[in-house]
């Protein structure tokens, strides 16, 4: 079992930033791959950002490519997501979810991870 936590989430204005963190817990951090994933209200969940267990490939969705990093420091079992540029259609409920045995061109989808945060809002006005 692994427990997630996400924290960071907030209001922010089009053009701001903000940092997401995932805690993890139950298990050892490095051993998991790691996706951040929204869903705005009336959409179905979609993938944002992805990272191996040891950080070294990362894999973005095009909508926010060059404007989100994720990250990972593995011996604060954390992961991250700072997002710059936000834009009002960023506005979302995030959600972290870790990956026990993932094919890297399956990270995109949902359906690959094993266990799911709470989800922290993001709320991004014009």
């Amino acid at each position: 079992q692994v427990q997630l936590v996400e924290s960071g989430g907030g209001l922010v204005q089009a053009g701001g930033s903000l940092r997401l963190s995932c805690a993890a817990s139950g298990r050892t951090f490095s051993t998991v791959a790691m996706g951040w994933f929204r869903q705005a209200p009336g959409k179905e969940r979609e993938f944002v950002a992805a990272i191996s267990r040891g950080g070294g490939s990362t894999y973005y969705a095009d909508s926010v490519k060059g404007r989100f990093t994720i990250s990972r420091d593995n011996a604060k079992n954390t992961g991250y997501l700072q997002m710059n540029s936000l834009k009002p259609e960023d506005t979302a409920v995030y959600y972290c979810a870790v990956a026990e045995y993932p094919y890297s061109s399956s990270l995109k989808y949902a359906s690959t991870y094993d266990y799911w945060g709470q989800g922290t809002q993001v709320i991004v006005s014009s």
